[in-house]
């Protein structure tokens, strides 16, 4: 199986994760798709204490290298483009302690997209080099840290 449906995926708890609760099978950009189905999620989060956040991006981090690994092995793709959860957890780590709005939000989403799709070094190289579960998630969190970085300096000039 290479492209679950959306049937398969309610059956199968590791790809509704992996595939961003069907938003990875959006034909076209499903990155882009997977993103912005972080956003609601991130508006329900966005207000939680600072550890509890942060102790929700671990615990969705381990989770997602269990999922994408399960479901990766399950589709016989190493990086299924379907796979979108890394994308998810890369936005709400971009969002890590943004300031409040809907313009912060856009901000957040594009950076991430711009360092997820543009992949500047050691994203690429990471991307290309970690297998598994592991190397699904890493290069989105990298490129979620690099977009933090970006987005708060934005915020302090701002």
């Amino acid at each position: 199986m290479t492209n679950p449906t959306f049937k398969e995926l309610l059956r199968n708890p590791n790809h509704l994760f992996a595939f961003g609760f069907g938003s990875g099978l959006a034909p076209k950009a499903p990155g882009t798709f997977g993103t912005l189905a972080a956003i609601p999620i991130f508006w329900l989060i966005q207000d939680l204490a600072l550890p509890i956040y942060l102790l929700w991006l671990v615990v969705t981090f381990a989770l997602g290298v269990y999922w994408c690994e399960r479901s990766s092995k399950a589709l016989g793709v190493h990086d299924h483009g379907g796979i979108v959860w890394d994308e998810m957890v890369g936005y709400w780590i971009t969002m890590l302690l943004a300031p409040a709005g809907w313009l912060w939000m856009l901000v957040g989403f594009v950076l991430f997209r711009f360092f997820d799709i543009v992949k500047p070094w050691p994203i690429g190289w990471l991307d290309r080099r970690v297998g598994g579960g592991m190397g699904i998630m890493i290069d989105d969190v990298l490129a979620g840290v690099y977009a933090l970085i970006v987005l708060q300096l934005l915020a302090l000039w701002w």
